[in-house]
């Protein structure tokens, strides 16, 4: 009996979701499994990726191999549950705003009011 540690896909066309599931080698992509130990949603901005790796560190002690896909989760999870590329990405810093012109003296205010009868 071989274990994996892998996805199995749930979701709809164009939408994808993912289950991190403990299962046989055998068994097909999204049929059984042993244990569902987490969910990654790529979809979701930011990237969410949540893992019981306390539970994954369980199985890998019974001889489950986690599947490249799920090894790299789990890297990204430990620092701290974001994809890279957001990680790396420079945050861009919101320009100041100018302030607001002060009303000229003279003409402007007169025209505002009515003229008085």
């Amino acid at each position: 009996m071989a274990l994996k540690i892998r996805l199995s896909r749930g979701g709809t066309n164009k939408k994808p979701f993912y289950r991190v599931v403990v299962a046989e080698e055998s068994f097909p992509r999204d049929g059984r499994f042993l244990e569902r130990v987490g969910h990654y949603d790529p979809k979701h901005s930011p990237v969410r990726i949540q893992l019981d790796l306390e539970r994954i560190e369980h199985w890998i002690g019974h001889g489950a191999k986690p599947s490249d896909t799920v090894a790299r989760l789990m890297r990204q999870f430990k620092r701290g549950g974001t994809a890279a590329a957001e990680a790396e990405a420079p945050v861009p810093e919101a320009a100041p705003e100018p302030a607001p012109a002060a009303p000229a003296e003279g003409g402007a205010a007169e025209a505002e009011t009515p003229p008085e009868a």
